[in-house]
Formats: structure tokens, C-alpha cells, sequence
């Protein structure tokens, strides 16, 4: 009930409850599994009484060398150093490594977090890549139909070649899956290396002109396109 209303996440949320800081209906409960319902029961945390946050939704522009989980043990900056001031605690829908920039978005909205993020959804990512060395067609023609990683094939890709610059090939590809380093994979298998990668849309949200680091509301439009995935 506690992550549903936006407040913090499900492992934030035990830890409160085990803490002994949240009560319902002015009992302390110890036990994070503990069924209630929530239009009925009076929840508490610290004495403060918990309704649900209004739900929002963010376009972010991810810049490279950060990475996206709330800490990191080795000390990295994380995006939410650069959300101190958003005012609101949101998480990111799926993950940009440290060396990938682009969209990401953001939400207190976990179970739409959850659905965009899963790869049930369809909801096609698209990345501008830049590979080294150049990458003939019949390349790019195997990423189109998926190619084989360690963990399973990957599903069919629409890729599409802008241009050849020197030892490097730029192009957009259009997956929807979200597996770890996925496009990096992908492209290691047909023989080259990613020299720089950028997401550039997820489902109808484009990244566009949105500066390195800002961020900005989802339209109203854009929320239920994505939901309309779910």
C-alpha cells in the first residue's frame, strides 16, 4: 500500500514497517505482508497519515557516467544526485548503464513502472548507436531478424543505417526488450563495438531537445499511450 501510493519502494516500505514506524488503525504492524485494505484502514507512518501521492509521470535526460539505482556500492554518481530537487520520490522505468545516455523516465507510479519496464508490454525502446568498425548491411540485417546472446535470441529489431562516419556506422535501433546491455550485446555479436549509444524514445515519449540532465512532465496524452501498453 505503501509503494501503490508513490511514497517509496516495496523494500523501503518493509524496512519502515519492520522498524516499527508504521501503524494502521493506530496498532503498530511488524509483519510487511500484512493484508489490509487500504480504503478502509487508517495507515500511519511516524504518526503522519498516509494518503496516495498524486500520481506523476517524467521525461528525464539521462547524461553518461551516471548510473540509475538509488546507491551504488562503489561510489558512482547516481541520477538521483542530479533529482534532489524534483521535490518527490520517483524511480526509474528500467535502467540506462553508466556510459549510455538518453530518455528515462520516471514515476511514482510503480505499477506503470512496472508495465512499461516489462517486456511484455511491446513498448518499443529506440537507441541511436554509434559502431566501430563499419557495419555492412548484411550486419544490420541480422540484428533486424535478432541474433543470438548468451541468454536466449533476441526478438526481430527494426534498425535503420543513417549514416557512415570514418571507421564508425550510426544507426537507430527499435527493440522491445529490456535486457541487461542489450544493444551493446547485440551489436558485440555482429562484430563491432559500440563507441557511443543514447536512448532516444520509449513507446510515443521522445527525448526531442531536452537538455542533458532536465527534465519534464509526460503529457496527458503520452501517460495513456504508455498505459495503453499495459
Amino acid at each position: 500500500m505503501l509503494s501503490k501510493a508513490g511514497l517509496c519502494s516495496r523494500a523501503v516500505a518493509a524496512g519502515w514497517i519492520r522498524a516499527g514506524r508504521v501503524k494502521v488503525d493506530g496498532r503498530v504492524v511488524l509483519d510487511p505482508e500484512n493484508r489490509i485494505l487500504p480504503e478502509r484502514a487508517a495507515v500511519t507512518v511516524d504518526g503522519r497519515r498516509i494518503s496516495a501521492a498524486q500520481r506523476s509521470y517524467w521525461a528525464f535526460h539521462k547524461p553518461r557516467g551516471y548510473v540509475t539505482t538509488r546507491s551504488d556500492p562503489a561510489g558512482r554518481p547516481t541520477i538521483y544526485d542530479l533529482l534532489e530537487d524534483l521535490g518527490e520520490w520517483v524511480i526509474a522505468v528500467g535502467r540506462l548503464d553508466l556510459d549510455t545516455s538518453g530518455l528515462l523516465l520516471l514515476t511514482n507510479d510503480t505499477q506503470f513502472a512496472d508495465a512499461v519496464a516489462s517486456p511484455e508490454s511491446h513498448v518499443p525502446k529506440t537507441y541511436r548507436v554509434t559502431a566501430k568498425p563499419r557495419l555492412p548491411e548484411a550486419a544490420l540485417e541480422r540484428l533486424r531478424r535478432g541474433v543470438e546472446l548468451a541468454d536466449g535470441p533476441t526478438r526481430p529489431a527494426t534498425v535503420r543505417r543513417i549514416a557512415d562516419r570514418g571507421p564508425s556506422t550510426v544507426f537507430e535501433i527499435a527493440i522491445t526488450e529490456g535486457r541487461n546491455r542489450q544493444v551493446r550485446r547485440m551489436v558485440r555479436e555482429v562484430g563491432a563495438k559500440v563507441a557511443r549509444l543514447e536512448r532516444r524514445s520509449i513507446g510515443p515519449v521522445e527525448l526531442g531537445d531536452l537538455a542533458a540532465t532536465a527534465v519534464r512532465r509526460l503529457s496527458p496524452a503520452e501517460v495513456r499511450a504508455l498505459s495503453a501498453k499495459r
